[in-house]
């Protein structure tokens, strides 16, 4: 009976392990590969099992036919296997596929047209038994030339791999493809080539093809095979808040997440136009520069920040990532889009916060400006005469103090005036108080004019004055103050209708340091200055409008 040949078995197990494989582990890209070329060699043992349960020509001829499309498939699918097995699949593009099954398919027209039974020809009439012709060998010849190609991929890949388990996994698909070819050889050794000494030997090539297909089941369950790691990549770029595109260098879309569609509702295989993408959108000015590097530097990384028209009024930042080989050749880009709307309110509101800050710091500063000009305001009204702008006693007596002793040191000379205005009192009594302290103001700014920027001028008290002379000894004090007197003297106060001039009592004393020694500034000032009292008051007495020299 038919069902008992082994090419019946052969394609149950075969069928169960097509079934198992899918039933029991996660799709990836590579396992699809594998599932398409496991179908492939199912064809084969089930045509052959095929071809013995009728008797009818027509039926013969198409299940031998299916069997050697099988054949015929066998070889370019180990090979493109081989590409996804061993992390090669991106090299694959539509030309080289097309290039590698050109080949194959001319094989399987020729197997399928027979002309002038070339191929094969049917023996007593029926295609259980047959020869084969010329075309049959170039089939043999055209699918050991895959298997030579796949091979020597195979042993590439390994020469290449550092990892002790890829290593293995390489090694049990090797096993596998040597075992299949060593089949296939003894199945056109024994069954064709030694048909006619030898006896029939049923499902060869089909066992051949089952024990290579349990090495690929054992890799796939001991060591993990298929790319695992894809898989996780796959599923946690699934997962991704972060939308992620990846297209081709014409810009076609390969791969696509969930993540995605907030910002843009696109499938795999649609084409990704960016300006097309950017066009709707009131992004800012850098737009264009975006677009102009997108399309003429297509190796570069770039990106930008747009803002969404909706009603959040959400933020995104799109990134552009080059995918490149080992010969800087673009394959591909890939676009991430990610939500930074929270990110740009913390940075807004950051922003807020420091020109805030910004604006209370120019505050700080305006009122430390007002605090210095009040304070350098209040340390000139503590040193100062508020009416005349002179300093005031206090801080000519605190400069005294350190300038005897300077003087001592040094043996510098150095002199004082102590002068007042003659009959004041009268010119508050006759003119009231505004004139007198315009004519102590007047006074004060006369006398100024007539001195160093070295000298100190203090307001005493009342109409007093004092005048402080560094560097000047007995003949340069007597001199100056000569001036003083006739410019006082010719000063005029306007009071007024009336014109006031007013005089000066002098008293002046002069140190000579060479042999002076100081032991107590303060009661040195007190003497100094009692001398100095003391000759003003002499002036006084003598008539006033004059200067009085102590010795």
């Amino acid at each position: 009976m038919a069902f008992l040949r082994p090419d019946f078995f052969l394609f149950v197990f075969l069928f169960l392990m097509f079934v198992g494989v899918l039933a029991f582990n996660r799709i990836t890209q590579t396992h699809k590969v594998y599932l398409a070329f496991h179908f492939v060699m199912m064809i084969w043992p089930l045509g052959q099992f095929s071809t013995h349960l009728t008797d009818l020509h027509e039926y013969e001829l198409f299940f031998i036919n299916m069997s050697f499309v099988a054949m015929g498939l066998l070889g370019p699918g180990w090979l493109i296997f081989v590409f996804f097995l061993t992390g090669r699949s991106p090299m694959l593009k539509w030309k080289r596929i097309l290039l590698y099954l050109t080949p194959a398919f001319a094989c399987i027209t020729l197997a399928m047209w027979n002309p002038g039974r070339l191929f094969m020809s049917p023996v007593g009439g029926t295609y259980v038994d047959r020869i084969y012709g010329p075309l049959f060998w170039l089939l043999v010849l055209v699918q050991f030339a895959y298997f030579f190609t796949a091979l020597m991929n195979m042993f590439q890949a390994l020469k290449t791999v550092n990892g002790i388990n890829q290593r293995k996994q390489l090694a049990t698909a090797l096993i596998g493809m040597f075992v299949l070819t060593g089949f296939g050889l003894l199945d056109v050794l024994v069954n064709v080539l030694l048909s006619q000494w030898l006896p029939i030997v049923p499902g060869l090539l089909a066992t051949g093809i089952l024990l290579s297909d349990l090495c690929f089941v054992v890799a796939i369950y001991r060591y993990g095979m298929f790319d695992l790691l894809s898989m996780a990549q796959r599923d946690f770029i699934e997962h991704m808040t972060t939308g992620i595109i990846v297209i081709d260098e014409e810009g076609k879309v390969l791969e696509v997440n969930r993540g995605v569609s907030p910002f843009l509702q696109i499938s795999k295989g649609e084409p990704f136009e960016m300006e097309r993408f950017l066009s709707p959108m009131h992004a800012q000015g850098e737009v264009y520069e975006f677009l102009y590097r997108y399309i003429n530097h297509p190796h570069e990384r770039i990106q930008m920040e747009y803002a969404l028209q909706d009603a959040a009024g959400r933020h995104v930042s799109i990134q552009i990532s080059p995918i490149l080989d080992d010969r800087k050749t673009l394959l591909g880009r890939v676009i991430t889009f990610h939500d930074v709307t929270e990110l740009r309110k913390l940075v807004d509101e950051m922003n807020r916060k420091n020109e805030a800050l910004h604006e209370r710091n120019l505050e700080l500063i305006s009122i430390q400006e007002e605090l210095f000009n009040v304070n350098q305001k209040l340390e000139q009204m503590a040193v100062t005469d508020a009416l005349t702008g002179c300093f005031n006693r206090r801080y000519l007596m605190q400069q005294l103090e350190h300038e005897v002793l300077l003087n001592v040191r040094y043996r510098i000379p150095f002199s004082i005036f102590l002068f007042d205005i003659d009959h004041f009192k009268q010119i508050n009594d006759k003119y009231g108080h505004l004139v007198g302290d315009e004519v102590i103001r007047s006074t004060a700014d006369t006398v100024r004019s007539k001195l160093r920027r070295t000298d100190i001028l203090a307001r005493y008290g009342g109409e007093e004055f004092t005048v402080y002379l560094p560097h000047t000894n007995r003949e340069q004090a007597e001199l100056l103050a000569d001036r003083i007197m006739h410019a006082i003297g010719a000063n005029i106060v306007q009071a007024g209708t009336e014109q006031v001039s007013v005089t000066i009592s002098m008293g002046v004393v002069s140190e000579d340091t060479d042999d002076l020694t100081v032991e107590n500034p303060k009661e040195y000032l007190r003497d100094l200055f009692s001398r100095a009292d003391a000759a003003l008051y002499k002036a006084k007495n003598e008539g006033r409008n004059r200067v009085v020299t102590a010795y």
